[in-house]
Protein backbone atom coordinates (compact mmCIF):
# COMPACT_ATOMS: atom_id res chain seq x y z
CA UNK A 1 0.00 0.00 0.00
CA UNK A 2 2.90 2.24 0.79
CA UNK A 3 4.59 1.60 -2.68
CA UNK A 4 1.39 2.27 -4.01
CA UNK A 5 0.88 5.74 -2.75
CA UNK A 6 4.01 6.98 -3.69
CA UNK A 7 3.71 5.74 -7.00
CA UNK A 8 0.68 7.81 -7.13
CA UNK A 9 2.26 11.14 -5.40
CA UNK A 10 5.32 10.88 -7.67
CA UNK A 11 2.44 11.15 -11.10
CA UNK A 12 0.78 14.03 -8.76
CA UNK A 13 4.05 15.87 -8.43
CA UNK A 14 4.96 15.34 -12.44
CA UNK A 15 7.54 12.84 -11.89
CA UNK A 16 5.73 10.57 -14.96
CA UNK A 17 7.50 7.78 -16.44
CA UNK A 18 7.08 6.58 -19.99
CA UNK A 19 6.23 2.75 -18.99
CA UNK A 20 4.11 1.49 -16.22
CA UNK A 21 4.18 -2.12 -16.05
CA UNK A 22 1.59 -3.47 -13.29
CA UNK A 23 1.98 -7.07 -12.40
CA UNK A 24 1.50 -9.68 -9.80
CA UNK A 25 -1.60 -12.00 -8.42
CA UNK A 26 -3.59 -9.50 -6.78
CA UNK A 27 -5.38 -7.49 -9.47
CA UNK A 28 -6.59 -4.85 -6.78
CA UNK A 29 -3.70 -2.73 -7.12
CA UNK A 30 -2.68 -3.19 -10.29
CA UNK A 31 -6.66 -1.39 -11.35
CA UNK A 32 -6.30 1.29 -9.25
CA UNK A 33 -3.00 2.45 -10.67
CA UNK A 34 -4.67 2.08 -13.54
CA UNK A 35 -7.49 3.90 -13.46
CA UNK A 36 -5.51 6.58 -11.70
CA UNK A 37 -3.32 6.70 -14.94
CA UNK A 38 -6.15 7.04 -17.03
CA UNK A 39 -8.41 9.50 -14.62
CA UNK A 40 -5.35 12.19 -14.49
CA UNK A 41 -2.58 12.09 -16.99
CA UNK A 42 -4.92 14.34 -19.49
CA UNK A 43 -7.12 16.58 -19.22
CA UNK A 44 -11.15 15.53 -20.47
CA UNK A 45 -10.01 17.45 -24.06
CA UNK A 46 -6.83 16.07 -24.52
CA UNK A 47 -8.25 12.59 -24.12
CA UNK A 48 -10.26 12.45 -27.01
CA UNK A 49 -7.25 12.19 -29.51
CA UNK A 50 -4.98 11.33 -26.98
CA UNK A 51 -5.57 8.64 -25.09
CA UNK A 52 -5.50 4.64 -26.25
CA UNK A 53 -7.75 1.71 -24.39
CA UNK A 54 -7.20 -1.49 -25.82
CA UNK A 55 -7.25 -5.20 -24.06
CA UNK A 56 -4.66 -7.82 -24.34
CA UNK A 57 -7.33 -10.35 -25.56
CA UNK A 58 -8.06 -7.91 -28.88
CA UNK A 59 -4.48 -6.44 -29.64
CA UNK A 60 -0.91 -7.16 -30.27
CA UNK A 61 2.33 -6.13 -28.93
CA UNK A 62 3.21 -4.97 -32.74
CA UNK A 63 -0.01 -2.70 -31.87
CA UNK A 64 0.71 -1.25 -28.67
CA UNK A 65 4.13 -0.31 -30.16
CA UNK A 66 3.02 1.38 -32.59
CA UNK A 67 0.38 3.22 -30.90
CA UNK A 68 3.12 3.88 -28.49
CA UNK A 69 5.25 5.86 -30.90
CA UNK A 70 2.58 7.92 -32.13
CA UNK A 71 3.25 11.73 -31.35
CA UNK A 72 0.27 13.70 -29.34
CA UNK A 73 -2.07 16.04 -30.74
CA UNK A 74 -2.34 19.24 -29.51
CA UNK A 75 -1.29 17.71 -26.16
CA UNK A 76 2.04 17.39 -24.06
CA UNK A 77 1.60 13.51 -24.00
CA UNK A 78 -0.42 10.35 -24.68
CA UNK A 79 -1.78 7.97 -22.65
CA UNK A 80 -1.75 4.22 -24.50
CA UNK A 81 -3.61 1.66 -21.50
CA UNK A 82 -3.25 -2.15 -21.86
CA UNK A 83 -5.53 -3.62 -19.99
CA UNK A 84 -5.60 -7.56 -19.05
CA UNK A 85 -2.49 -7.57 -20.32
CA UNK A 86 -1.89 -10.88 -19.37
CA UNK A 87 -3.72 -11.99 -22.37
CA UNK A 88 -0.13 -11.33 -24.27
CA UNK A 89 1.97 -13.68 -21.85
CA UNK A 90 3.26 -15.15 -25.05
CA UNK A 91 4.51 -12.34 -27.23
CA UNK A 92 4.80 -9.73 -24.42
CA UNK A 93 9.39 -10.15 -24.94
CA UNK A 94 8.46 -8.15 -28.40
CA UNK A 95 7.99 -5.02 -25.71
CA UNK A 96 11.54 -4.91 -25.52
CA UNK A 97 13.17 -3.08 -28.39
CA UNK A 98 10.44 -0.50 -27.31
CA UNK A 99 11.16 -0.65 -23.66
CA UNK A 100 15.01 -0.12 -23.93
CA UNK A 101 14.21 3.35 -26.49
CA UNK A 102 10.38 4.42 -25.11
CA UNK A 103 8.79 7.54 -26.93
CA UNK A 104 9.09 10.49 -24.27
CA UNK A 105 5.85 11.88 -25.10
CA UNK A 106 3.94 8.79 -24.39
CA UNK A 107 2.92 6.95 -20.67
CA UNK A 108 2.34 3.02 -21.69
CA UNK A 109 0.32 1.62 -18.89
CA UNK A 110 0.50 -2.30 -19.19
CA UNK A 111 -1.70 -4.03 -16.67
CA UNK A 112 -0.74 -7.69 -16.25
CA UNK A 113 -2.79 -9.13 -14.08
CA UNK A 114 -1.88 -12.61 -12.13
CA UNK A 115 0.98 -12.99 -13.57
CA UNK A 116 4.33 -11.56 -13.39
CA UNK A 117 7.63 -11.80 -15.46
CA UNK A 118 10.45 -13.75 -14.67
CA UNK A 119 12.94 -10.95 -13.74
CA UNK A 120 15.85 -12.66 -14.97
CA UNK A 121 14.38 -11.78 -18.11
CA UNK A 122 16.08 -8.56 -20.23
CA UNK A 123 12.01 -7.31 -21.35
CA UNK A 124 11.94 -7.01 -17.52
CA UNK A 125 15.28 -5.34 -16.76
CA UNK A 126 14.80 -3.30 -19.66
CA UNK A 127 11.28 -1.89 -18.68
CA UNK A 128 13.00 -1.74 -15.37
CA UNK A 129 15.25 0.49 -16.32
CA UNK A 130 13.62 3.12 -18.55
CA UNK A 131 10.31 2.80 -16.60
CA UNK A 132 8.29 1.44 -13.34
CA UNK A 133 7.54 -2.16 -12.82
CA UNK A 134 5.53 -2.78 -9.89
CA UNK A 135 4.77 -6.16 -8.70
CA UNK A 136 1.09 -6.49 -7.01
CA UNK A 137 1.40 -9.62 -4.40
CA UNK A 138 -1.39 -11.58 -2.53
CA UNK A 139 -1.99 -10.73 1.16
CA UNK A 140 -1.49 -13.26 3.92
CA UNK A 141 -4.89 -13.03 5.61
CA UNK A 142 -3.54 -12.28 8.38
CA UNK A 143 -2.47 -8.99 6.71
CA UNK A 144 -5.88 -7.99 5.50
CA UNK A 145 -7.29 -7.00 8.12
CA UNK A 146 -4.72 -4.47 8.89
CA UNK A 147 -5.35 -3.46 5.17
CA UNK A 148 -9.40 -3.33 5.96
CA UNK A 149 -8.87 -1.15 9.01
CA UNK A 150 -6.44 1.23 7.05
CA UNK A 151 -8.45 1.53 4.06
CA UNK A 152 -11.19 2.70 6.28
CA UNK A 153 -9.44 5.20 8.50
CA UNK A 154 -8.16 6.64 5.48
CA UNK A 155 -12.23 7.33 4.47
CA UNK A 156 -13.35 8.23 7.59
CA UNK A 157 -14.93 5.23 9.22
CA UNK A 158 -13.94 2.66 11.69
CA UNK A 159 -14.44 -0.73 12.08
CA UNK A 160 -15.24 -3.45 15.44
CA UNK A 161 -12.71 -6.34 15.79
CA UNK A 162 -15.49 -8.73 14.89
CA UNK A 163 -17.01 -7.14 12.48
CA UNK A 164 -13.16 -6.86 10.29
CA UNK A 165 -12.69 -10.59 10.99
CA UNK A 166 -15.98 -11.61 9.71
CA UNK A 167 -14.95 -9.81 6.35
CA UNK A 168 -11.89 -11.42 6.73
CA UNK A 169 -13.28 -15.07 7.13
CA UNK A 170 -16.07 -15.24 4.42
CA UNK A 171 -13.76 -13.22 1.85
CA UNK A 172 -10.25 -14.51 2.38
CA UNK A 173 -7.73 -11.68 1.10
CA UNK A 174 -9.42 -11.08 -2.45
CA UNK A 175 -9.02 -7.05 -1.78
CA UNK A 176 -11.42 -6.25 -5.38
CA UNK A 177 -14.03 -8.31 -3.36
CA UNK A 178 -13.83 -6.29 0.16
CA UNK A 179 -13.53 -3.34 -1.50
CA UNK A 180 -16.74 -3.50 -3.54
CA UNK A 181 -18.07 -4.69 0.21
CA UNK A 182 -16.79 -1.90 1.99
CA UNK A 183 -17.85 0.68 -1.07
CA UNK A 184 -21.61 -0.58 -0.15
CA UNK A 185 -21.42 -0.08 3.59
CA UNK A 186 -19.56 3.51 2.79
CA UNK A 187 -23.38 4.28 0.76
CA UNK A 188 -25.31 3.03 3.45
CA UNK A 189 -23.06 4.89 6.12
CA UNK A 190 -22.88 8.36 7.54
CA UNK A 191 -19.01 9.26 7.48
CA UNK A 192 -17.52 8.78 10.89
CA UNK A 193 -19.13 5.50 11.67
CA UNK A 194 -18.06 2.15 13.12
CA UNK A 195 -18.62 -0.76 11.24
CA UNK A 196 -20.20 -3.58 13.43
CA UNK A 197 -20.87 -7.12 12.75
CA UNK A 198 -25.00 -5.68 12.85
CA UNK A 199 -23.69 -3.83 9.60
CA UNK A 200 -22.16 -7.10 8.15
CA UNK A 201 -24.85 -8.93 8.78
CA UNK A 202 -27.88 -6.79 7.52
CA UNK A 203 -26.11 -5.26 4.83
CA UNK A 204 -23.50 -8.12 3.49
CA UNK A 205 -25.64 -11.01 4.29
CA UNK A 206 -23.19 -12.84 6.71
CA UNK A 207 -24.98 -13.95 10.14
CA UNK A 208 -23.11 -12.74 12.76
CA UNK A 209 -24.08 -15.80 15.17
CA UNK A 210 -24.22 -18.54 12.14
CA UNK A 211 -21.26 -18.57 10.34
CA UNK A 212 -18.33 -20.54 10.15
CA UNK A 213 -15.77 -18.75 12.22
CA UNK A 214 -17.86 -19.16 14.73
CA UNK A 215 -18.61 -22.74 14.27
CA UNK A 216 -15.04 -23.09 13.83
CA UNK A 217 -15.09 -21.15 17.72
CA UNK A 218 -17.99 -23.49 18.99
CA UNK A 219 -15.84 -26.51 18.10
CA UNK A 220 -12.87 -25.00 19.53
CA UNK A 221 -14.21 -23.80 22.97
CA UNK A 222 -16.21 -27.71 22.54
CA UNK A 223 -19.36 -26.00 23.03
CA UNK A 224 -21.23 -28.64 21.86
CA UNK A 225 -25.21 -26.98 21.53
CA UNK A 226 -23.83 -24.22 19.43
CA UNK A 227 -21.67 -26.21 17.16
CA UNK A 228 -24.83 -28.13 16.20
CA UNK A 229 -26.90 -25.72 16.16
CA UNK A 230 -24.70 -23.65 13.73
CA UNK A 231 -24.36 -27.57 12.46
CA UNK A 232 -27.96 -27.44 11.38
CA UNK A 233 -28.28 -23.85 10.19
CA UNK A 234 -25.56 -24.64 7.41
CA UNK A 235 -27.60 -27.84 6.49
CA UNK A 236 -30.46 -26.04 5.49
CA UNK A 237 -28.47 -23.27 3.67
CA UNK A 238 -25.92 -25.38 2.00
CA UNK A 239 -25.52 -23.11 -1.19
CA UNK A 240 -24.60 -20.57 1.10
CA UNK A 241 -22.74 -23.20 3.02
CA UNK A 242 -20.98 -25.52 1.03
CA UNK A 243 -19.45 -28.99 2.47
CA UNK A 244 -16.03 -28.63 1.16
CA UNK A 245 -15.66 -24.81 2.39
CA UNK A 246 -16.59 -25.75 5.68
CA UNK A 247 -14.69 -28.93 6.51
CA UNK A 248 -11.88 -27.01 4.55
CA UNK A 249 -12.02 -24.28 7.34
CA UNK A 250 -12.16 -26.28 10.40
CA UNK A 251 -9.34 -28.65 8.89
CA UNK A 252 -7.21 -25.00 8.71
CA UNK A 253 -8.28 -24.42 12.51
CA UNK A 254 -6.99 -28.01 13.68
CA UNK A 255 -3.92 -27.79 11.35
CA UNK A 256 -3.49 -24.11 13.22
CA UNK A 257 -3.71 -25.97 16.80
CA UNK A 258 -1.47 -28.22 16.09
CA UNK A 259 1.06 -25.75 14.58
CA UNK A 260 0.37 -23.72 17.73
CA UNK A 261 1.10 -27.07 20.21
CA UNK A 262 4.72 -27.08 18.39
CA UNK A 263 5.68 -23.80 18.80
CA UNK A 264 8.05 -22.44 21.45
CA UNK A 265 7.00 -18.95 21.47
CA UNK A 266 3.25 -18.93 22.25
CA UNK A 267 3.16 -15.32 22.76
CA UNK A 268 0.10 -13.69 20.48
CA UNK A 269 2.15 -11.76 17.80
CA UNK A 270 4.45 -15.04 17.21
CA UNK A 271 1.08 -17.47 16.88
CA UNK A 272 -0.69 -14.12 14.69
CA UNK A 273 2.74 -14.39 12.40
CA UNK A 274 3.46 -18.27 12.17
CA UNK A 275 -0.56 -19.44 11.80
CA UNK A 276 -0.69 -16.45 9.36
CA UNK A 277 -4.15 -15.38 11.39
CA UNK A 278 -5.72 -12.36 12.14
CA UNK A 279 -4.63 -11.30 15.87
CA UNK A 280 -8.27 -11.28 16.71
CA UNK A 281 -7.73 -15.26 15.87
CA UNK A 282 -5.25 -16.10 18.41
CA UNK A 283 -7.20 -16.56 21.26
CA UNK A 284 -9.31 -19.14 19.83
CA UNK A 285 -6.02 -21.38 19.42
CA UNK A 286 -5.17 -20.83 23.06
CA UNK A 287 -8.44 -21.61 24.40
CA UNK A 288 -8.66 -24.55 22.31
CA UNK A 289 -4.86 -26.05 23.19
CA UNK A 290 -6.40 -26.55 26.49
CA UNK A 291 -9.61 -28.33 25.40
CA UNK A 292 -7.56 -30.27 22.38
CA UNK A 293 -3.99 -32.12 23.05
CA UNK A 294 -1.62 -32.83 20.39
CA UNK A 295 -2.92 -36.35 20.20
CA UNK A 296 -6.24 -35.32 19.58
CA UNK A 297 -5.50 -32.65 17.27
CA UNK A 298 -3.74 -35.40 15.24
CA UNK A 299 -6.92 -37.66 15.59
CA UNK A 300 -9.44 -34.73 14.31
CA UNK A 301 -7.18 -33.50 11.11
CA UNK A 302 -7.67 -37.36 10.07
CA UNK A 303 -11.48 -37.62 10.45
CA UNK A 304 -11.37 -34.30 8.37
CA UNK A 305 -9.42 -35.62 6.37
CA UNK A 306 -11.95 -38.19 5.66
CA UNK A 307 -15.25 -36.22 5.88
CA UNK A 308 -13.36 -34.49 2.70
CA UNK A 309 -13.02 -37.61 0.64
CA UNK A 310 -16.59 -38.33 1.92
CA UNK A 311 -18.04 -35.31 0.91
CA UNK A 312 -16.89 -35.10 -2.62
CA UNK A 313 -18.59 -38.04 -3.25
CA UNK A 314 -15.83 -41.13 -3.17
CA UNK A 315 -16.87 -44.14 -0.73
CA UNK A 316 -20.36 -42.96 1.11
CA UNK A 317 -22.60 -43.18 -1.25
CA UNK A 318 -23.49 -39.58 -1.79
CA UNK A 319 -24.24 -38.80 1.81
CA UNK A 320 -26.30 -35.84 2.69
CA UNK A 321 -23.94 -32.12 3.95
CA UNK A 322 -26.34 -32.65 7.46
CA UNK A 323 -25.12 -36.14 7.85
CA UNK A 324 -21.26 -35.16 6.77
CA UNK A 325 -21.34 -32.58 9.69
CA UNK A 326 -22.67 -34.39 12.35
CA UNK A 327 -20.51 -37.62 11.78
CA UNK A 328 -18.09 -34.54 12.19
CA UNK A 329 -18.90 -32.97 15.36
CA UNK A 330 -19.42 -37.18 17.12
CA UNK A 331 -16.24 -37.49 16.09
CA UNK A 332 -14.85 -34.02 17.01
CA UNK A 333 -16.12 -34.11 20.67
CA UNK A 334 -15.80 -38.03 21.48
Amino acid sequence: MDEVLKIINDIKAGNIKPIYFLMGEEPYYIDRITEYLENNILSEAEKDFNQIVVYGVDTTVEDIVANAKRYPMMAERQVVIVKEAQNLVKTIDKLESYAENPQPTTVLVIAYKYKSLDKRKTVYKTIHKHGLVYESKKMYENQVGQWISRVLQGRGYSIEPKANAMLVAFLGNDLSRIANELTKLEIILPKGSTITPNHIEENIGFSKDFNIFEFRKAIGDKNQLKAYQIAEYFAQNQKENPMVLINGQVFSFFSGLLLYHGLKDKSPSNVAKVLRVSPYFVNDYIGAAKIYPMRKVSSVIATLRDIDVKSKGVGANALPPSDLLKEMLVKIFN
